[in-house]
């Protein structure tokens, strides 16, 4: 997915520098979920000159134009992502924070099917399950 300038005017945001910089940053990482801090650290490591406080407010802006989606980690902690056509869920690690994505296409018929017993019409929907990693799992008992 490439975006560039007519995305953002389309999305009704001014052309930046520092938006089109961190659009960059999201559809070059190999990081598909990335927090404000993340964003911010590639920007030092590549020299620009962009504040943390631009960070928060241009990814703010990304999500209210429906540039990036927001992922809530607890805590006030947050990672995005490009927003995309392609469904799926989500489940974060409540230890690591770290972030996977998954298809269950049994769980997506029954909510579909759920709404339509109700009468309705599915307009978007988001699973986001907290868990408990492996990793941090084997972590804690290696640590027993």
């Amino acid at each position: 997915m490439s975006l560039g300038k007519e995305d953002l005017k389309q999305a009704g945001l001014k052309i930046t520098q520092q938006r089109l910089k961190i659009l960059r940053i999201f559809e070059s990482s190999q990081q598909r979920h990335l927090s404000a801090d993340d964003v911010y650290k590639i920007l030092q490591q590549n020299s620009e000159d962009v504040g943390i406080a631009t960070v928060y407010r241009v990814l703010a802006q990304f999500e209210s134009a429906g540039i990036l989606q927001r992922l809530n980690l607890g805590r006030e902690q947050a990672v995005y992502e490009l927003e995309s056509d392609d469904h799926h869920d989500h489940m974060i690690c409540v230890k690591c924070h770290k972030v996977e994505e998954f298809i269950d296409y049994v769980i997506e018929s029954r909510q579909n099917k759920a709404v339509e017993e109700l009468g309705g019409r599915l307009i978007e929907h988001s699973s986001v399950l907290y868990i408990e990693c492996k990793d941090c799992i084997a972590a804690d008992q290696s640590k027993k």
